[in-house]
């Protein structure tokens, strides 16, 4: 399922990223790979807030659309 339909506070393991390979080199530099655990924090105005690796970050809804857990 893509990230944006996950529970928010759960933990889930990348399974496969999607797009472009622009768009999987700019979420691999994020820290978005394949194997890695990801939680939802929040979501906020089109924006999804992301724990990935220790750190939180804010990616669009296109670009958590194409991260499959």
């Amino acid at each position: 399922m893509p990230l944006t339909v996950a529970d928010t506070g759960e933990d889930y393991v990348i399974k496969r990223i999607g797009g472009k390979p622009e768009v999987k080199q700019h979420l691999n530099n994020l820290g978005f790979v394949v194997g890695s655990v990801v939680s939802v924090i929040n979501t906020i105005g089109g924006n999804v807030i992301v724990k990935v690796k220790e750190s939180r970050v804010a990616i669009s809804m296109e670009m958590a659309q194409k991260i499959m857990v």
